[in-house]
């Protein structure tokens, strides 16, 4: 099965409860596809690989530190790791990539904007950067997670310092999307008999999460796919996606 064949089924099943993922996928596949034939690009935080098929027409390698155990990836173990050191100092000339992907990394980094200019090292003129990473995402990848996410502000303030131009910064979906992820997560977290309350507290909640759940695990996910078109603001997206382009005239930092 082909990656745009395996990006079809998951949208069909999963876009409007777990649109966040689906997005990304979508996203970051599309941004391969604009890459030439025969590009270089780094995977760079690549843990289990995910995003390999999509860059299958480039000489693709991955980074990670690879401390974290299987029930923390995505995937459940790492895959082909190419460079296994600290993404601060990946061992590599200075021009050695066309492009690097970035995704879900930023947050789980100590010095992310070292990370930047690292990255810009490393990247040929005219290359490119992929970023996803959160605006707000609960603690996950314990102890490594850092940061609660970032803003526009951020990409554009930090790429720019760093030698990058156009840059490109698309929220994933807006903020009812958002309300309506927490909404499922409100009825995952408070099933009857996960919290541990008493059973008198239990026999009280159940008639009342039973009455919540069509309204939290179906109507608000579904109007929410609709009321998102008209959310101009979205100052309460799950993330974004980002591209930038290293100026021509710089070397790295």
């Amino acid at each position: 099965m082909s990656i745009k064949q395996v990006l079809l089924s998951r949208i069909k099943s999963s876009a409007i409860f777990n649109f966040n993922v689906v997005n990304r996928d979508a996203w970051i596949a599309r941004q391969a596809e604009l890459l030439p034939e025969g590009s270089r690009v780094l995977d760079a935080g690549a843990g289990s690989c995910p995003y390999r098929a999509c860059f299958a027409h480039c000489e693709y390698k991955a980074q990670d530190f690879a401390s974290l155990n299987g029930e923390q990836l995505s995937g459940g173990e790492y895959g082909q790791i190419d460079y296994v050191c600290d993404i601060t100092s990946i061992p590599v000339p200075d021009a050695s990539f066309d492009a690097i992907l970035c995704s879900e990394v930023l947050e789980h980094l100590p010095q992310p904007i070292k990370v930047i200019r690292e990255f810009a090292r490393i990247l040929k003129p005219g290359g490119k950067i992929i970023i996803t990473a959160p605006l707000g995402s609960g603690i996950h990848q314990d102890p490594y997670h850092y940061y609660g996410g970032y803003t526009p502000f951020w990409y554009e303030q930090f790429l720019s310092e760093s030698g990058f131009g156009s840059i490109c910064v698309e929220e994933n979906a807006g903020s009812l999307r958002s309300c309506a992820q927490e909404s499922l997560r409100f009825i995952q977290l408070s099933r009857p008999l996960k919290l541990g309350m008493p059973l008198w507290m239990e026999l009280l909640w159940i008639p009342v999460w039973l009455l919540l759940l069509p309204f939290m695990a179906v109507i608000a996910p579904f109007s929410s796919m609709v009321l998102n078109n008209y959310d101009r603001d979205k100052r309460f997206t799950i993330g974004y996606h980002v591209t930038a382009t290293k100026h021509a005239s710089e070397t790295g930092r």
